[in-house]
């Protein structure tokens, strides 16, 4: 079993990435899992969120300016791995299992389907579907275009991941249950 660079492997040094789409419920299963758990929540679109009102922009200008400055992806993913290396979290972020595959000890992708992201941002942001739809293919073209041009990765390559959950096909405590099934055998076989 691959332990990454933590010592030890204990649900309190446990550390768990959710990666996924906008939309796909990755923010709302690592708050689920993290709550769980007992575990801190670290959000990398948290954080870009941040930036982005700190500049007083909107999130798509956001993406606009990281796709010629890469520092903010940069700074970004620096805290996050800096988080994971303190153990005892869930990182939810686009990349985060890429960012994190050498220090996770289980990671995780979500999916689902365009029609059902799009919906559950229209209602989120309270947009209407042709906006949330916009919203949504703006911002993975660009996040297409910057992680691939700063690390080399292709989003539609899964296979860093140790689970994928359809998220349309399961309700957020299916969800739950799954991953928590997920990490007892990681910590029965790797503890």
């Amino acid at each position: 079993m691959r332990q990454g660079i933590l010592r030890g492997c204990s649900k309190e040094s446990l550390v768990v990435t959710i990666s996924g789409r906008p939309g796909s419920g990755k923010t709302t299963l690592a708050k689920l899992l993290a709550s769980t758990l007992g575990l801190r929540y670290v959000s990398s679109g948290g954080l870009f969120r941040r930036f982005a009102e700190e500049r007083g922009v909107s999130l798509i200008a956001m993406s606009k300016i990281a796709e010629s400055d890469y520092s903010i992806d940069r700074m970004v993913d620096e805290t996050i791995r800096d988080e994971a290396m303190k153990g005892g979290v869930v990182v939810d972020g686009h990349i985060s299992a890429w960012v994190l595959r050498d220090i996770a000890h289980i990671k995780i992708l979500v999916i689902a389907p365009l029609d059902v992201r799009v919906s559950r941002i229209a209602k989120r942001d309270s947009l209407t579907f042709n906006d949330a739809l916009e919203l949504i293919k703006t911002i993975e073209a660009s996040e297409d275009r910057r992680f691939k041009s700063i690390y080399g990765i292709d989003l539609n390559d899964y296979t860093v991941f140790d689970l994928i959950i359809n998220t349309s096909t399961f309700t957020p405590e299916e969800c739950l249950d799954i991953v928590l099934e997920a990490i007892s055998k990681i910590l029965k076989r790797c503890g």
